[in-house]
This record gives C-alpha cells, structure tokens and sequence, in this order.
C-alpha cells in the first residue's frame, strides 16, 4: 500500500485528508509542522507528500527545495491562493503537481492517484529507437547523456519520455497535456511551456552544444539530438 506523508497545519483538513486516503487503501502519517517534518521526511522514503506552502516553523517552499537535494519522491503542493501556482511554476522548487484551496478532498486523492500512476507506469527509454547515448531512469528519475546526469520531477520526467520515444515527431501542447496528466485536468498552454522551459535548462547541463527538446513555431515541440 502507498504511504502517503501528509504536511498540513489546518487539523480539520488534515483529518480529512487521511480519512479519504485510508479510504482507498492507502497509508498516511501527519505532521502539523515544517521543521519536525523536514527532519522526519529525510530519515525516511514515503511514496508521495503531500505539502502545504504555509507552515508553522518550516515552510513548504523550503521543504520542497531541501527534499528535491536528497530525493525524487512526488510532491504535490498545497496553497490557499491560486495565484501562487505561477510562482511556484517560476521558481522551479520541483513540485509533480500543485493543488489551490480550497479543494475536495476527493480531488486530492485523484491527483494523487495520477501522479503515481505516472511515476509507476513509466518506462525506461531504451536506445534503440534512434536516441544515441541517452537514457532516461524512471527508478532515479533521471536524465543521462554520456557521463553527465540530471535529476528530473515526475513531470518532466514523462514529457523526456514521451517525446524522446519519437525523435523528430511535432507534438503540439494539447497532445502533451493528454498524455502527461491522465486525469483530465484543465491545464493551460502556459503550464506545458513553463515545464519545457525548465526541462531544457535542465538538459543544458548535460551537454550546451545539443538542445534535445526544440521548438517548432507554429506547431508545438520535438525530440532531436542534432547539434
């Protein structure tokens, strides 16, 4: 059963939020606090978090960004306003996903479904398909290109896997949105250039002479390791 750490101040949605998931069979642990659940979350491995940005002691934000230096484990975040996704999305704390209250519980629990269905369902890029000396990991969700490596959110993650599967085939953002979140999800188009955008930065550091993901005007992005 999926162990789900759950960071939330607020007791009442917190209860709520275990109650759901203990529902559908998965198994929580609660904290109401950033700095014990720092400390909690880097001696052990649950398979998701879920954290609130506002946080007594610790905040999210520092949470997320000390967590992604020792670990790949999804995060989804917690915030009271909708307007924080666009930062956060800016700032690139490497959150899988991000949730603005208030909210269902059953919507959580849905996300949470589709983000580790998404970690768990993702294959390996294997090198015969064109792809010369890179390799994506689903274990470590990482990124490898000769002897350099970069570590990946589960997002970025499945669109490396989906557009390196067919190097040099056009996807437009509506066909990447449908195959990166399986829930459905109204996302924007800003959403899916905000991931690419961070996605290549990331992959500079394997090699400044190859771009991997390039743009096409007019028709969305493609995989491609020429020069």
């Amino acid at each position: 059963m999926p162990h789900i750490a759950i960071v939330e101040d607020e007791a009442r949605l917190a209860s709520l939020l275990v109650d759901y998931l203990l529902r559908e069979n998965y198994t929580t642990e609660h904290w109401d606090d950033g700095t014990t659940a720092l400390t909690q979350l880097k001696q052990q491995t649950p398979d998701l978090v879920l954290l609130d940005l506002m946080l007594p002691g610790t905040d999210g934000l520092s949470i997320c960004r000390e967590l992604r230096k020792v670990s790949q484990v999804p995060i989804i975040m917690l915030t009271a306003r909708v307007e924080e996704i666009d930062r956060l999305l800016g700032l690139d704390i490497g959150a899988d996903d991000y949730i603005c209250k208030p909210f269902s519980p059953r919507e959580v629990v849905a996300r949470v479904k589709a983000v580790l269905r998404r970690v768990q369902t993702a294959n390996a890029v294997e090198p015969d398909n064109g792809v010369v000396n890179f390799r994506l990991d689903e274990n470590t969700a990482t990124a490898r290109y000769r002897d350099s490596t970069v570590s990946l959110t589960a997002v970025e993650l499945r669109l490396l896997q989906v557009l390196s599967a067919t190097p040099g085939r056009i996807y437009n953002r509506e066909q990447l949105m449908r195959r990166i979140y399986s829930d459905n999800r109204v996302v924007s188009d800003r959403t899916i250039d905000s991931h690419i955008k961070k996605l290549r930065q990331k992959l500079q550091a394997l090699d400044t002479d190859l771009s991997f993901i390039q743009s096409v005007y007019g028709l969305g992005y493609k995989f491609d390791q020429s020069e």
